[in-house]
């Protein structure tokens, strides 16, 4: 899709002046490369596949709510291919369906062509863009719709609470193993069952969702690698 760090982009964009401006500027720059430049039409994402573009630029917004769902669809069909929205009005309830469809960036109508050009850039380097105006509206999407589990104080084990304030020292698991003597596949596990169990979506969250339930800490207790034995040939781990 990308070669030798150059995103190949296909400009999808119904304004004619939009389109040529982008491609006059686009071709002087090293790292871009345009493959492709058309309105859209039936048909249109099997042109794009043809070319296999690492970004899709569109200024519509009607072929990503469509019935096509023009994005789901060009991200079946070329995998790790970004899709770039521009030209866009600053509506928070578009811009976060556009978000769910698979957007990586959106760019409002007011923005420049540089400013455009920049999203590329950032947008082909693994980064996503979503203007100023609107990240409180992510934010809040998110605050919304990640909550932890209610009444889950309980959920961790002595056992499971005494792994939070190496959690929160930002250990890796080698060197909780190494400071409880325990084998680093012990505790992988244990890390595991704890992350399902409060349903956070990684360590720091864990260590967050502990201060917010107020659960102070546990000195951890050092068992040795004959505990890790024990559990193995009994299948009792005492509830990590």
């Amino acid at each position: 899709m990308e070669s030798k760090g150059i995103a190949q982009v296909f400009l999808l964009a119904e304004n004619r002046l939009l389109r040529e401006a982008l491609i006059r500027i686009l071709t002087t720059k090293s790292n871009v490369r345009v493959v492709g430049a058309t309105p859209y039409s039936q048909g249109t994402a099997e042109r794009i596949t043809a070319t296999h573009p690492s970004i899709v630029l569109l200024d519509c917004i009607g072929p990503v709510f469509s019935e096509t769902k023009l994005v789901s669809t060009l991200h079946a069909a070329i995998p790790g291919v970004r899709v770039i929205l521009v030209d866009m009005e600053p509506d928070p309830s578009t811009f976060l369906r556009a978000i769910r469809e698979g957007v990586a960036g959106y760019v409002l109508k007011d923005a420049s062509a540089m400013e455009v050009v920049a999203t590329i850039s950032a947008v082909a380097s693994g980064e996503a863009v979503c203007p100023p105006s609107l990240s409180m509206a992510l934010f809040r999407c998110v605050a919304k719709h990640y909550k932890f589990p209610s009444g889950s104080s309980s959920v961790l084990s002595r056992r499971e609470r005494e792994l939070v304030p190496l959690l929160r020292e930002r250990l890796t698991n080698k060197e909780i193993a190494s400071r409880l003597n325990l084998s680093e596949q012990t505790v992988k596990n244990h890390v595991h069952h704890i992350l399902r169990k409060v349903g956070a979506p990684d360590r720091l969250a864990v260590v967050e969702w502990c201060d917010s339930e107020g659960l102070g800490a546990v000195r951890p207790r050092v068992l040795g690698r004959d505990h890790d034995a024990i559990a193995a040939s009994t299948g009792v781990t005492d509830r990590w």
